[in-house]
């Protein structure tokens, strides 16, 4: 929480391939078939096995991936090098009662309020629908729902954001859509993906949820941990191959956000952030 301003994701252009899958009669039945998690099972079986290693190389380069943040390999394949770790030395850290960032992401920050709807790129979703539980969905209203997007070249392992204890893991099945923006002209990814939430009650800021968001070709969505304690920074979980989203609900109250996250969300322009980094501090 430095006074230097972060990066911002200006809107992106919708490529090619997703509007013939989302825009034309050919592309949706094509897609019927790739949201299928079989195809998702598929794709991940390929990026587990030896093949894939040819793909690690041109992919450092294209994304401009600085390989100094994480463990050496060798890796065995391509899936081992998408959820590589970062380097004992820039384990994150911050001080107490500082909220950190889940992940390396792109962040937007929204108000729950009473039967509020929010919109991501023309998607929008209410917390009952992203939970399937309105009596958990109710703790929150006028708090605050942050959403971390990552890409594929973001670092796909999340840590926990404070010290506390955890409940169970719970799994929401569902077919998995893109996050990319052109895939929320017609499907709400939040109502479709694959999804797994944890009720967390932390030593700064109370209880909160974390929920993790399946995307195309996530075909796993890896925690840890099931019922128990947790430190701040410890990791939590991975994504497999894909793009992928974080969710954390924080009650009314409980944190201050960092002031420029709600100007870049109210710009409509996402926030760059890093795992570990702080993003506001507990009331």
């Amino acid at each position: 929480m430095s006074d230097k301003r972060r990066p911002v994701l200006q809107p992106q252009k919708d490529g090619g391939s997703l509007k013939f899958l989302y825009d034309t009669a050919p592309g949706r039945l094509v897609l019927k078939a790739l949201v299928n998690p079989l195809f998702s099972r598929a794709g991940g079986a390929f990026m587990s096995s030896r093949f894939s290693k040819r793909m690690i190389g041109r992919f450092i380069e294209k994304n401009g991936i600085d390989m100094n943040r994480y463990e050496e390999g060798p890796f065995s394949c391509y899936n081992d090098f998408f959820c590589r770790r970062l380097r004992r030395e820039l384990s994150v850290s911050a001080g107490q009662g500082v909220l950190i960032s889940p992940c390396d992401a792109k962040l937007s920050v929204f108000r729950i309020e009473e039967d509020s709807r929010f919109f991501i790129k023309g998607s929008s979703y209410s917390i009952a629908d992203l939970l399937q539980n309105h009596e958990l969905a109710e703790f929150y209203q006028g708090g605050w729902c942050l959403i971390f997007r990552l890409t594929v070249d973001d670092y796909h392992r999340y840590c926990y954001v404070d010290d506390g204890a955890k409940g169970p893991n719970v799994f929401i099945p569902g077919k998995l859509h893109t996050v990319q923006p052109i895939a929320l002209k017609r499907h709400d990814i939040y109502k479709e993906n694959c999804r797994e939430y944890t009720v967390m009650d932390t030593d700064h800021f109370g209880r909160i949820v974390q929920i993790e968001v399946g995307a195309l070709m996530v075909g796993k969505i890896l925690n840890f941990h099931q019922s128990g304690s947790f430190h701040k920074g410890e990791e939590k979980g991975m994504f497999q191959f894909g793009g992928s989203t974080i969710v954390l609900l924080l009650r009314q109250g409980s944190v201050q956000l960092d002031q420029e996250l709600l100007d870049n969300t109210a710009d409509q322009l996402e926030t760059i952030v890093k795992i570990g980094e702080g993003i506001g501090r507990s009331i």
